[in-house]
């Protein structure tokens, strides 16, 4: 009874340490096999790897494939971003702030593209684009990476707008803002921290999409579409240390977030 109040026992917290740990090996080992693949001379990976190099970090860095591969990657990704969080905004307010009719069947379709398998919804978003006459590119690319990530936009941000008190927004109407006024000044505040999280989820969503690409680019290519063709055939080292950039981009945005984050809540206390 006392160890239960006094919380985990030490031989507790080393065995869920001991979990973590293994979850974190689990997790990340692929990751370090792709590294230690970019960095080999031989065509393919072995190991013991008997000669290190770094040049194919300098060709990559180099190649006007990668660039137009990153800009069109980054452009897609971008669009889908600010679109989704928009969408996901007031698609928010419908889901979780406001009461009316039709309101939980909403809230079962907005959520819905979440569950289908993404090979599935390509296929048929493909199909769609085919029977509209629509050449598939990268903007469709766009619109299929729209379908499926702003209802994960919606959801997140729909999470923080459970959590305000509306009574704000009745607050602000009282001393005469108007409804646009409110919008800019309590809500869209109020949600930030909602919506930079959603941002950041919709842009790796994005940026890592291969499903969704494969069907809906046309002859346009992504990152991991791109790395999957190469995959198949004409594989070099330039492939992991491609895959490697494009990992280190996306931490480097995931830490990026989490110091706006953590700025923003210094602010708030130093405020307070």
């Amino acid at each position: 009874m006392v160890g239960s109040l006094t919380g985990p026992t030490r031989g507790a917290r080393m065995a869920l340490g001991l979990y973590g740990a293994l979850i974190l090996i689990i997790l990340y080992l692929p990751l370090v096999a792709v590294g230690f693949a970019s960095v080999s001379r031989g065509r393919y990976l072995s190991f013991p790897i008997r000669r290190y190099s770094f040049d194919w970090y300098g060709q990559a860095l180099a190649s006007d494939t990668v660039r137009e591969l990153v800009i069109t990657s980054f452009k897609v990704a971008v669009l889908v971003t600010v679109l989704s969080v928009v969408i996901g905004f007031f698609g928010a307010l419908a889901f979780a702030r406001y009461d009316w009719k039709g309101r939980h069947l909403f809230q079962k379709l907005a959520l819905l593209p979440i569950f289908f398998p993404q090979a599935v919804l390509g296929l048929a978003l493909l199909m769609w684009f085919n029977a509209l006459g629509v050449t598939p590119s990268w903007k469709t690319g766009v619109v299929a990476h729209l379908v499926w990530i702003s209802p994960v936009t919606t959801l997140i941000i729909a999470i923080r707008a459970y959590s305000y008190d509306p009574a704000l927004e009745e607050a602000a109407r009282d001393m005469g803002c108007s409804t646009l006024q409110t919008l800019r000044e309590v809500t869209i505040p109020l949600l930030a921290p909602g919506m930079v999280t959603a941002g950041l989820f919709a842009f790796l969503l994005s940026w890592g999409n291969f499903p969704l690409s494969l069907f809906t680019l046309g002859v346009d290519a992504t990152l991991p579409k791109w790395l999957y063709a190469r995959m198949v055939s004409g594989y070099t080292p330039l492939v992991p240390t491609v895959g490697m950039l494009s990992v280190a981009f996306s931490a480097a945005l995931v830490v990026l977030g989490l110091v706006i984050v953590w700025v923003r809540a210094r602010r708030r206390a130093g405020a307070g």
